[in-house]
């Protein structure tokens, strides 16, 4: 990677998605703050608003919630209009990015990089469109993008953080309840070898009195109800 790439890695704080040698995309790793070819970059434009003291770290100044995700699909149904909406970046200065971009995409793939650049230089003029322009909005375009993502991701994590604590509160009430149910079982055991162990003690008073007597008594009294046949 030479040297410019670093630089230019290091004043947007890794925002550049970059290529591996197997093609995946990977994010661009910003130089470390003592590289010689890093040095004496200022911390200007991009990277002020970054690094203010009242930035949220790695959310690329993007305080405020993001637009509310679609269904996730191919490409995440992105609102990117109210992306860009919420981080302060005008239609206008869109629509140059946009311009820059096609006039681009519209130049022969062999057309050598040096050529390009002024080709696009020109057209860029021709329109009265300053570069200068045309690269902070496209700075703040991606700023904007990895705000969203960071935003994002913490919204995930803090979603998935309270999933898993009501998660575990459920399982509690659960394991609870299922104690209390067991409890109440092992209860009412008790309860039927204490009545089992009085009837006994009452049983021997019928015992004495004989199988008949007892009978009619109880066919002949309105109090009793005959023991359900087994």
């Amino acid at each position: 990677m030479s040297d410019e790439h670093k630089g230019l890695g290091h004043t947007v704080l890794g925002w550049f998605i970059e290529k591996d040698a197997h093609g995946n995309e990977v994010p661009f790793t910003p130089a470390p703050a003592d590289d010689p070819s890093t040095s004496g970059i200022p911390a200007t434009g991009a990277d002020a608003a970054l690094t203010a003291a009242d930035s949220p770290a790695g959310t690329g100044g993007f305080q405020m919630p993001p637009p509310a995700m679609g269904t996730p699909g191919p490409l995440g149904n992105v609102d990117f209009d109210a992306v860009f909406d919420a981080a302060g970046i005008a239609a206008e200065e869109r629509g140059q990015v946009e311009r820059a971009r096609e006039l681009l995409a519209n130049l022969p793939a062999e057309t050598a990089a040096p050529v390009k650049k002024q080709i696009v230089a020109a057209s860029l003029k021709a329109f009265g469109i300053p570069i200068e322009r045309i690269i902070e909005a496209s700075a703040q375009e991606i700023q904007a993008l990895e705000g969203y993502i960071q935003t994002g991701a913490a919204q995930a994590e803090s979603f998935r953080a309270e999933a898993d604590r009501k998660v575990a509160a459920f399982e509690q009430e659960i394991k609870r309840i299922r104690e209390a149910a067991e409890s109440r079982v092992r209860e009412q055991q008790g309860v039927v070898g204490a009545c089992n162990a009085k009837k006994l003690e009452v049983q021997q008073i019928l015992e004495f009195f004989g199988q008949e007597a007892v009978a009619q008594v109880v066919r002949d009294s309105p109090k009793l109800q005959s023991p359900p046949q087994t």
